[in-house]
């Protein structure tokens, strides 16, 4: 990994005009992490050793081509006069959110057609995707976007961060917030305690730990995101990001509260091998 004027390299390999970029990099390992764990407890859930991987085959692009498309969709006055630009996806242009709500139609496609129950595909998926996001971000660090407003350097040395983050948060002369870290750490907390209460006895019911998830990522990007400054906009009043976040954390709420009052009782996660086959 070189450094030019102690800026990292966004290039992992270089050879003549073949080049990876750590983004990429660091955006697969992010996605293998998520389908080994996700393999491995599935197994334990007695699904069938290769459900995650057909899944994830199915999942990942189809992820991908909807974050493209929900940036596009938020950027359609540029695209739509640089119609050559709508594919350059290694130019940059995706979001996170369009990525879950397609790689979600995916699963839930796919959940159908195996008979499977979605509720404990998403319980086994969540925490590892909260995961992915966590190392996703360092992509984001490498190719310096997904940055907040400027700062001072005494604020970044005040957080105690490490020398090669203040350094490659400055760009062009200025230094800016680190968003990239702070949904990286608060992405990484929220997986630590979602895997910590998933298997508690008698607290989370099959599809209460998607909720979980649900609800801590919307909480900390709404907050993250009014500190960026690469927002995509819905007219000049509201960030988008901010407003899914709002109607995601609400649709979360209403969810949990009605699933607590069907009969008969939705299983417990943790209630071992069960409910394999869907029933809510």
């Amino acid at each position: 990994m070189g450094f030019v004027l102690g800026v990292l390299n966004p290039h992992a390999v270089e050879l003549g005009s073949f080049v990876i970029h750590w983004y990429g990099v660091i955006i697969a390992t992010a996605m293998l992490v998520a389908v080994h764990l996700s393999t491995h407890e599935a197994k334990k859930k007695g699904l069938e050793e290769d459900i995650i991987i057909d899944l994830a085959l199915w999942a990942i692009p189809i992820g991908f081509i909807g974050a493209r498309l929900y940036y596009v969709l938020f950027e359609l006055d540029y695209y739509l006069q640089n119609l050559g630009e709508i594919v350059a996806i290694w130019n940059g242009g995706i979001a996170i959110y369009g990525g879950l709500i397609a790689g979600g139609l995916a699963l839930v496609g796919y959940a159908k057609k195996k008979d499977l129950s979605l509720a404990l595909i998403l319980d086994i998926l969540a925490p590892n995707v909260l995961l992915a996001q966590s190392i996703g971000r360092w992509g984001n660090f490498m190719n310096q976007e997904a940055h907040g407003g400027p700062v001072t350097r005494q604020f970044l040395e005040d957080l105690y961060l490490p020398k090669f983050i203040i350094e490659q948060m400055r760009i062009n002369g200025i230094y800016y917030h680190p968003t990239f870290l702070y949904e990286s750490l608060w992405s990484l907390l929220g997986f630590v305690l979602i895997i910590a209460l998933r298997n508690r006895k008698q607290l989370l019911r099959r599809g209460e730990v998607a909720l979980s998830y649900v609800l801590w990522y919307s909480v900390g990007r709404f907050f993250i995101e009014g500190m960026r400054t690469d927002s995509l906009w819905v007219g000049d009043w509201i960030r988008v990001s901010q407003a899914l976040s709002l109607a995601l954390f609400i649709g979360a709420i209403i969810v949990w509260v009605v699933r607590r009052q069907s009969y008969p009782p939705i299983p417990y996660y943790a209630d071992g091998k069960k409910a394999v086959k869907p029933a809510h």
